[in-house]
C-alpha cells in the first residue's frame, strides 16, 4: 500500500504531513504538486518520536499550479506538549503542498477508492464513559502510540477456529472494523475469545481502546492497512449508540476485464451481475480430511467479461438468491487456475444488491442490454495450461489454420474455431489413470491391483480419464483435434468410468454413444503446436476449450453485426 508524504505551509511555517489512503489519487492524478494551494478540511495530529506529523484526512484543491508563498520555517513543539492532539482550527486554512515520495513499493490496484462525502472541520469526541480520550481515526493509528480510542463499525466478524501443533492448542476470531479513514483487522487469542467475542456483534459500531497496535501478517488478511490490532483480555470495548457519523462498508471496485492486470494471491474487490449459479458441491481437504462445500458463480461487467466466483463453507451453503442479482464481492482473492479465477475466504464478504451507485448502475445495464451481451471468459477450461479463451469475433476456418501455419513455428499459436464432429477414434478413447487428486498418470496393473509408479501407491481400481481423437470439419476443410477429460464429459455427457462400464458391457451400445456425438457442432479454443512423429514434423490440434452452441449467444451476436454493419445505416 503506497503511503505518500507531503510538507504544508502556511507561508510562515511548515510541518511534515502524511495523506490519508483514500487521497492517494490526488497524487497519482497530479491533481495536486509541488506549491499546490489546498484547503485541509480534516486531519489528525501525532506525535511521533518526538516530532508532530499531520494525519491530512480530507483537502479540496484550490489552486494546482501556484508560486511558492512565503519563505515558511520548521515549527516548534510548544515546551511542555503532551501526547497527540487532533485540534482543529474554527475555519479551515488554506496550505500549500508539497508531494514527497512514499517509502512503500507495494503498488496498488490500478482502481482508485471511492471518495468519501467532504465533511466539514470537527473537534474529536471528548470525555465519555471513564474520561475517554480524544477519537483517532483508524488512519493515524501506529505501533508508537499507547494511548488511542476509536470508533469504528464491525464490517465482519468471523467464526471461532482453533489450532493445534507442537507449540500447543489455542483458538481465535478475527473482525474487520472501518471508519471513514480506513480499515483494520482486529484478532483476538484464547482468553480473548472468551471475554471479546460474545460482545461483538457484526454491523454495530464500538468505541475500542488498549489493544495492541501490530505491523499486519499480510498472509492472513485481506484489510488495506500496514497494522492490525490484537485484542486482548483488558481490551476495552463499548457500543456505540451514534453510528451515523460511520459508513458501512468501503469498495475498491476492479472491473472483471481488469483481473489480468492484478497479480495472483492479491486480494480485490469486484462487483457484477450473476449470469449462472453452480449446484453445491463438496470437497475434501487435503490438510483435515473434511468435506468442504463449494459453489461457483460466474459473474459479469460492463467490461464484457465474465468470472468465476467461488464460495466455500457457509457462503456456499447459504447463498440462495435467485433472478441474477448485482452483488459486490469484497476481499476476493485472485487465482489463475484455468485462467482468472476468485475465491471467497471467511474473511471475505459479499454483498446481495447493496444499495450503491454501482449496484444501480448495473441493475440497469444488465436489465436493458447486458442479459443478451456475450462475454469473454476470464475463468476458462484449459487441460494445457494458460489462459485460452474462445474468442467469437476472431474465428478462423481450418483452411485458414493450414494455409497459415499456425504452429509450424517454436511457440505455441492459439486460434478459434466452430467446426462439427466429423469421426471419433474409438480404440483408445480412455485411459487408467490415478485416482490421486492432481496425478492422473497412467497406472500399470499388476495382478488384482493397478500402480502407480509416480505416487508409489497400488489401487484396487483405476479412474479412467478420456484421450478423445476426433475429425471435424467446418465449410473449408477438415482437420484432425485431440480433447482430454473435460472434453470428453462435454461431448459423451458421461464420465470415461461409465463409458469404459459401458464399453464392457455390450460393444453395440459403446458404438451408439460414439454415433451420437457425430454430427454435433462447438465453437472450440485450440492450441496448435508442431512435434516431431517417426521423424516427421506435424502440426497437433489441441483443445483448450469446447463450448456448445449457444443459439440465442450466437444470433444477437450475428444481430449486432448486422447493426454494426453499412446495411443497417
Amino acid at each position: 500500500m503506497d503511503r505518500y508524504r507531503v510538507i504544508v505551509s502556511d507561508g510562515e511555517h511548515f510541518l511534515q504531513s502524511m495523506l490519508a489512503t483514500q487521497l492517494n489519487h490526488l497524487v497519482e492524478e497530479e491533481q495536486i504538486l509541488k506549491h499546490s494551494i489546498a484547503v485541509i478540511e480534516k486531519f489528525t495530529c501525532n506525535l511521533v518520536q518526538g516530532k508532530k506529523l499531520l494525519i491530512i484526512l480530507a483537502l479540496r484543491v484550490v489552486q494546482k499550479e501556484a508560486e511558492k508563498i512565503g519563505s515558511p520555517v520548521g515549527i516548534q513543539a510548544r515546551p511542555g506538549a503532551g501526547g497527540p492532539s487532533a485540534d482543529t482550527p474554527q475555519a479551515p486554512t488554506p496550505a500549500a503542498v508539497t508531494p514527497a515520495p512514499s517509502t512503500s513499493t507495494y503498488a496498488p490496484p490500478t482502481s482508485a477508492p471511492a471518495q468519501p462525502p467532504a465533511h466539514t472541520a470537527r473537534q474529536p469526541a471528548q470525555g465519555g464513559r471513564g474520561g475517554r480520550t480524544a477519537i483517532y481515526p483508524i488512519e493515524s493509528l501506529s505501533p508508537y502510540q499507547n494511548h488511542w480510542t476509536i470508533k469504528a463499525r464491525v464490517t465482519s466478524k468471523s467464526d471461532i477456529r482453533t489450532w493445534s501443533n507442537q507449540r500447543g492448542e489455542g483458538k481465535l476470531f478475527n473482525i474487520t472494523l472501518m471508519d471513514e479513514s480506513g480499515e483494520i483487522r482486529a484478532t483476538g487469542f484464547n482468553a480473548a475469545v472468551d471475554e471479546l467475542y460474545d460482545r461483538i456483534q457484526e454491523g454495530k459500531v464500538y468505541y475500542i481502546s488498549k489493544a495492541k497496535v501490530n505491523l499486519a501478517k499480510k498472509k492472513f488478511s485481506n484489510v488495506n492497512n500496514e497494522y492490525e490490532l490484537a485484542l486482548e483480555r483488558n481490551t476495552e470495548i463499548e457500543e456505540c449508540p451514534d453510528a451515523t457519523d460511520v459508513p458501512t462498508v468501503k469498495f475498491n471496485f476492479v472491473p472483471i476485464g481488469s483481473l489480468q492486470e492484478i497479480e495472483k494471491d492479491s486480494l480485490c474487490d469486484i462487483i457484477g451481475v450473476v449470469r449462472e449459479v453452480s449446484d453445491l458441491t463438496t470437497i475434501t481437504s487435503k490438510a483435515t480430511n473434511k468435506e468442504i462445500p463449494k459453489r461457483e458463480l460466474t459473474v459479469v461487467d460492463t467490461s464484457g467479461y465474465s468470472v468465476k466466483v467461488t464460495l466455500w463453507g457457509k457462503q456456499a451453503e447459504q447463498y440462495t438468491a435467485t433472478d441474477h442479482p448485482v452483488i459486490a464481492f469484497k476481499g476476493a482473492k485472485v487465482g489463475d487456475f484455468q485462467g482468472r479465477s476468485l475465491s471467497m475466504s471467511s474473511s471475505s464478504n459479499l454483498y446481495i444488491d447493496p444499495d450503491i451507485p454501482e449496484a444501480h448502475h448495473l441493475r440497469g445495464w444488465y436489465d436493458s442490454a447486458g442479459a443478451e451481451q456475450t462475454y469473454q471468459a476470464q475463468s476458462n477450461f484449459n487441460p494445457s495450461g494458460g489462459g485460452v479463451n474462445f474468442d467469437r469475433a476472431e474465428i478462423r476456418s481450418l483452411n485458414e489454420v493450414k494455409t497459415s501455419e499456425l504452429g509450424m513455428s517454436d511457440k505455441v499459436d492459439n486460434f478459434s474455431s466452430r467446426a462439427t464432429i466429423m469421426h471419433i477414434k474409438g480404440d483408445n478413447i480412455a485411459y487408467p489413470a490415478c485416482p490421486t487428486t492432481g496425478c492422473n498418470k497412467k497406472l500399470l496393473q499388476m495382478g488384482d491391483s493397478w500402480r502407480c509408479e509416480k505416487c508409489d501407491k497400488s489401487y484396487p481400481q483405476p479412474e479412467y480419464r478420456y484421450v478423445v481423437p476426433m475429425a471435424v470439419a467446418d465449410y473449408s476443410g477438415q482437420a484432425w483435434f485431440q480433447g482430454f477429460n473435460e472434453v470428453g464429459k462435454v461431448i459423451f455427457g458421461i464420465s470415461a468410468d461409465d463409458l469404459i462400464a459401458i464399453r464392457e458391457r455390450d460393444d453395440t451400445e459403446f458404438n451408439r454413444v460414439l454415433e451420437s456425438a457425430i454430427g454435433t457442432t462447438y465453437n472450440f479454443a485450440v492450441r496448435a503446436k508442431q512435434d516431431t512423429y517417426n521423424d516427421q514434423a506435424r502440426v497437433r490440434y489441441g483443445i483448450s476449450r469446447i463450448l456448445p452452441l449457444n443459439y440465442r449467444e450466437e444470433a444477437t451476436y450475428l444481430a449486432n453485426l448486422l447493426r454494426r454493419s453499412e446495411w443497417s445505416r
